[in-house]
């Protein structure tokens, strides 16, 4: 099997920015004296809180929990005392209950943070608790609890797991760093996953711009592994699950579908790595890697973060604005979310934090349409940007939807290569809410 510049129809290449960062090791960020604590960080149904006003917590108590089985619960990041609980902003510009908590700058642990046993000696059930109680979820971005997404199924077997290391969007160097850092723990991850899915083979997807990622790991896979290295060609969006799995498997998972329709997981590295330490020592996901870039900060970084430390506490710590910001993005400047406020806490799908100067995020003047079709050429799933984006603009929902909007994955590749500089993402998304909307209602 040819796992040599591996890709998929469409996409574009973007300069990356990524300079940067990244060659710059992980730098363990200040403890903050207070953190904000969204109770909703996945994309299933927010935790209730667990805790009062005035209660003392240590770094590793549940904190939050939910009786549905779409979500994920949260941990305290700091010891300290639970001041308030209020509604607050987040990344994604939805509004979440959060946990206000004061730190007492001791950060003692809860007594449940301890390793969880030997590997070999953990059941299936066992390893689904661990990672459901640590509340694990899907660190590339899309947050989806990592025990839902991988809980067994009869009628869906799993033959493949994937570590999706592509990193595919501009100026993020997070995942990078803990390849290069963490490789024999993203590993041992992976080899946690296999064991839970009892699938065959073993993939991490790599995009050929981090070569020094790939040598890494090939020093630690072990010779005749069913474990293996994919080498992915650089493009965006390489980093889309649906892409991964086809740019390494052949296989194309169905419209509205789930990987696991194919036989297929597909997991991020830092995801990984995360199940590593749930183990190996009995912690939940109370902290991530954030790359905090851009050439409006003064000291780029890649920082390892307590969940609920603000925005404005990781600009400061980067040695503040370099001029007058412009745009601020949570995420990556494809798919990330600007943000209005600096108080905005990061959560656990925060994986960077971008900042703009004014000259570089002025709007562009819009112009009309001129059918060059380059929209068309780039769409990995096959649609019509340009008629889509039309019908949005005049309203007609019922027309963008018999062009197959809600395929669209909102990468942003259509809007980027626009000569126009049509708001082609932009009005498509709205098109996506407004049918599901309607959805809902009949």
């Amino acid at each position: 099997m040819r796992l040599d510049n591996l890709t998929f129809k469409g996409g574009i290449h973007i300069p990356d920015h990524k300079e940067l960062t990244k060659d710059k090791a992980i730098e363990r960020a200040n403890d903050p004296k207070m953190v904000f604590i969204p109770l909703h960080q996945n994309v299933g149904a927010p935790c209730e809180s667990l805790v009062k006003v005035g209660d003392q917590v240590k770094v590793g108590q549940k904190i939050g929990d939910s009786k549905a089985f779409v979500s994920a619960p949260v941990h305290s990041s700091v010891s300290g005392v639970v001041k308030s609980i209020t509604t607050m902003y987040i990344p994604t510009g939805k509004k979440s209950e959060c946990i206000v908590i004061e730190s007492d700058g001791q950060n003692e642990l809860f007594e449940s943070v301890k390793p969880k046993g030997d590997l070999d000696s953990l059941t299936s059930e066992e390893i689904f608790d661990i990672i459901r109680e640590a509340g694990i979820v899907g660190l590339g971005g899309a947050a989806f609890p990592c025990h839902a997404k991988i809980v067994k199924s009869d009628e869906k077997k799993v033959d493949e797991v994937i570590l999706n290391g592509a990193e595919c969007e501009p100026y993020l160097t997070c995942d990078h760093r803990l390849m290069l850092e963490g490789s024999e723990k993203i590993i041992y991850g992976l080899k946690v996953l296999m064991k839970y899915t009892e699938s065959k083979n073993g993939f991490i997807g790599i995009e050929n711009n981090k070569m020094d990622a790939i040598n890494a790991f090939s020093k630690v896979i072990p010779e005749g592994s069913n474990i293996k290295l994919a080498n992915l060609k650089t493009k965006f969006p390489q980093g889309d699950s649906y892409r991964m799995v086809y740019a390494i498997t052949g296989k194309t998972v169905p419209q509205g579908g789930r990987c696991k329709d194919v036989g297929v997981v597909v997991n991020n590295v830092a995801t990984a790595y995360a199940i590593a330490e749930a183990i190996l020592e009995g912690k939940p996901l109370y902290e991530r890697v954030v790359t905090v870039t851009g050439s409006g900060i003064k000291e780029p970084k890649n920082l390892l973060v307590k969940v609920g430390t603000t925005i404005g506490d990781l600009i400061e710590q980067c040695g503040g604005f370099n001029g007058k910001p412009g745009k601020i993005i949570a995420g990556g400047p494809m798919t990330g979310t600007a943000q209005f406020t600096l108080d905005t806490p990061v959560t656990k799908c925060t994986s960077g934090i971008i900042v703009l100067t004014d000259e570089e995020s002025k709007p562009q003047p819009i112009s009309e349409c001129i059918r060059c079709g380059k929209c068309l050429e780039v769409c990995s799933v096959g649609l019509q940007p340009l008629f889509i984006s039309a019908y949005s603009l005049k309203n007609n929902f019922d027309e963008a939807e018999k062009y197959n909007a809600t395929a669209c994955i909102e990468c942003g590749a259509c809007s980027y290569v626009c000569p126009a500089k049509r708001p082609l993402t932009e009005s498509i998304k709205h098109a996506k809410h407004e049918i599901k909307s309607r959805r809902k209602k009949s």
